[in-house]
This record gives C-alpha cells, sequence and structure tokens, in this order.
C-alpha cells in the first residue's frame, strides 16, 4: 500500500486558482492509476481527475478545460491545477491511488472558493 499526503489547498476568491499536490511515499511509475476527488458537505464523493500509468487522463465535466492533472515521476508526485475557480468546488479534495485492486487515500486537503 502507498501512503499519500495532499498539499497545496486554501481559501480562494472565484476565478483564482489552486495547484494540489499529492505525494506518494514509494514510485508511482507502476501505479495503475492516480487521482483527485473531492468531497463537499453533504454530498458524495465525487470523481475530479485521473492519470493512469500510460499518462492518460480524465476529467469529470465540471472541470474540464478549467483543471489540469499532471504528475512528477522523479518526485512520486501527482498535482492538480485549478483554475478559474468557483464557489461550487469548494470540498475536501483527496488524492486516490489504484493499484492491483488496492485503494489508497490521502487524509485530504479543504478547498475554499469564496464569492
Amino acid at each position: 500500500q502507498v501512503q499519500l499526503v495532499e498539499s497545496g489547498g486554501g481559501l480562494v476568491q472565484a476565478g483564482g486558482s489552486l495547484r494540489l499536490s499529492c505525494a506518494a511515499s514509494r514510485s508511482i511509475f507502476s501505479i495503475k492509476s492516480m487521482g483527485w476527488y473531492r468531497q463537499a458537505p453533504g454530498k458524495q464523493r465525487e470523481l475530479v481527475a485521473t492519470i493512469t500509468s500510460s499518462g492518460f487522463t480524465n476529467y469529470a465535466d465540471s472541470v474540464k478545460g478549467r483543471f489540469t492533472i499532471s504528475r512528477d515521476m522523479a518526485k512520486n508526485t501527482v498535482y492538480l491545477q485549478m483554475n478559474s475557480l468557483k464557489p461550487e468546488d469548494t470540498a475536501v479534495y483527496y488524492c486516490n491511488s489504484y493499484t492491483w485492486g488496492t485503494d489508497s487515500w490521502g487524509q485530504g486537503t479543504q478547498v475554499t472558493v469564496s464569492s
């Protein structure tokens, strides 16, 4: 199992940007998929973006064109660049890794977008 530590959350005004980081405890080279999910108060956790070991990316419709997922293999880190933030993006953002049938989650980082 891999340990994941998120950072980069905070308070930002609508239209602003934030970059989240997810540092893994080991090499992410062989991890099948890594991604970001979010959970707003009173709502279910939802997928934001994923990136596979081959570099294929997938985004929720609500963030397409505004968010970008990327990775740095040398740093064992996955990023989520969030631009043009909206109040509805307010949530706790969780990093996820999936490989060999096992999901691992970070502790989450709060993102709050004020209007």
